[in-house]
């Protein structure tokens, strides 16, 4: 990867003694900085599809929640840290994918407006070449 003037961190190397023994040497390391282009590409475009990270995420918290619950409340421990527990984790395993849905429908809006602009953009490309 080539390296930019300025555009990287530094951060310290491991050490390495001297030959006195006294104070270790330390030399300084270029971090390169990374751009969002480069990051589609290392993770293949994984970052923009927050909606399917998290519905399994949210269905095992989901389960985990129910389970906890049901075990809490079949020991009749209500106001137990274990009862309250299996509802933080229901509740969470909920938002989770809540969130998961808004994020596919936030997705779709997008879709259908950017093929909306496409064929816009196609049309009067056409009428601009016949007229």
């Amino acid at each position: 990867m080539p390296e930019e003037a300025g555009g990287g961190m530094r951060a310290p190397a491991t050490p390495e003694k001297s030959n006195g023994g006294d104070r270790p040497a330390a030399t300084a390391v270029n971090i390169p900085l990374v751009n969002e282009t480069q990051l589609t590409a290392a993770t293949g475009g994984a970052e923009l599809s927050c909606y399917r990270c998290t519905v399994p995420f949210g269905v095992v918290v989901l389960i985990a929640g129910v389970v906890v619950t049901a075990v809490a409340y079949s020991f009749n421990s209500h106001g137990s840290t274990i009862s309250y527990f299996g509802l933080v984790l229901l509740s969470s395993g909920l938002v989770l994918l809540a969130s998961s849905v808004v994020c596919w429908k936030l997705r779709l809006e997008r879709r259908k407006e950017r093929r909306r602009e496409s064929q816009t953009a196609l049309v009067a490309n056409q009428r601009s070449i016949f007229t």
